[in-house]
C-alpha cells in the first residue's frame, strides 16, 4: 500500500468477483463528488476489457490510454478525458488491444503519484479476479472500497479480497452492498445486510438498493446520479458524501431500528 504525501486520496474499488457493480459504482460516486466541487480522476485498470468510459459516456473522447502514456507515446495530460457534464472530472482510459501484464504496480504508482498534483480524490477501477490486474490497482492506493452483491459466491469472493487488502497492510477498508432487494431479504432468498456485516466485518460505507433505472442510465451513458428520483442514485450520492468526511445516515433499508440504530452510532463514531 502507498502512503499518501499530501490530501490527495488514492482509493481502489475492487470486488474479486466480476458484475457486482463494482465500475457503475466508481462512474456514479466519482461524478457525485466532482459535482459537489471536488477534483476527480477515475483510472480504468480493467486492461483489455475496459468499460468505465462506456458507462460514464465517454469513449469517443478517448485518443490514448494507459498503456501509451507509460510506453511514452503521450503524456498524462494528453490521456486524460475530460467528462462533459462535470468540469472536475477526468478520466484515464484503459487499454483495449493490450492485457494487464503490459503494465507494472510500479507504473501505476507513479502515475498515481504525478496525479496526485492536480485531483483531491483519485478512484482505480481495480478488474476482477486476485492476479497480476489487482496488484496493479492496489499499489498506489492508500485505501480500499470492496463492492458486494448480498450473494454467498459475491460474499466469499469479498472475504478473500478483504484478507488480501489486510495482508497489504490496508487499514481503512470499507463495504460497499450493491443490488440489495429486501423482498427477497424478507424471504430469505437474499442475505440480510446484518448477514453480511457479520461475515466480512468491516465498515460500512454505504447500501445501493435494486434499481431498474441503473441499467437505463448504463445503456445510456449517462451516471445514475443525474436521475432525482432514482434510489440508486440517492445512495450513490451518500456514499460520495460519506467519503468527504460527512456524516449521513445509512437508509433503513430492513426496517430493524434495534440493528441500524448500532450501526448509525458506529459510523457516527468514525
Amino acid at each position: 500500500m502507498n502512503n499518501n504525501e499530501n490530501n490527495s486520496q488514492v482509493i481502489v474499488v475492487t470486488s474479486g468477483k466480476g458484475g457486482v457493480g463494482k465500475t457503475t459504482t466508481v462512474a456514479n460516486v466519482s461524478c457525485a463528488l466532482a459535482r459537489m466541487g471536488h477534483k476527480v480522476a477515475v483510472m480504468d485498470l480493467d486492461i483489455g476489457l475496459k468499460k468505465l468510459d462506456l458507462i460514464l459516456g465517454l469513449e469517443n473522447r478517448v485518443i490514448y490510454d494507459i498503456v501509451q502514456v507509460i510506453e511514452g507515446e503521450c503524456t498524462l495530460k494528453q490521456a486524460l478525458v475530460k467528462d462533459k457534464r462535470f468540469g472536475h472530472l477526468y478520466m484515464l482510459p484503459a487499454a483495449q488491444t493490450r492485457n494487464k501484464d503490459d503494465i507494472t504496480p510500479e507504473q501505476v504508482k507513479k502515475i498515481c503519484d504525478e496525479m496526485r498534483k492536480d485531483f483531491d480524490y483519485i478512484f482505480i477501477d481495480c478488474p476482477a479476479g486476485i492476479e497480476q490486474g489487482f496488484r496493479n490497482a492496489i499499489a498506489a492506493a492508500d485505501k480500499a472500497i470492496v463492492v458486494t452483491n448480498p450473494e454467498v459466491s459475491a460474499v466469499r469472493d469479498a472475504d478473500r479480497i478483504i484478507g488480501m487488502l489486510e495482508s497489504a497492510q490496508f487499514k481503512d477498508i470499507k463495504l460497499i452492498i450493491n443490488r440489495l432487494r429486501i423482498d427477497m431479504v424478507k424471504t430469505g432468498n437474499m442475505l440480510s445486510i446484518d448477514d453480511l456485516l457479520e461475515h466480512l466485518c468491516i465498515d460500512l460505507l454505504g447500501v445501493v438498493p435494486e434499481d431498474k433505472n441503473v441499467v437505463i442510465s448504463t445503456n445510456k451513458g449517462e451516471p445514475i446520479i443525474l436521475n432525482e428520483r432514482s434510489a440508486a442514485a440517492t445512495a450513490f450520492n451518500n456514499i460520495a458524501r460519506r467519503i468527504t468526511g460527512e456524516k449521513v445516515d445509512i437508509q433503513d433499508f430492513e426496517e430493524n431500528p434495534s440493528f441500524w440504530s448500532k450501526i448509525k452510532t458506529l459510523f457516527a463514531g468514525k
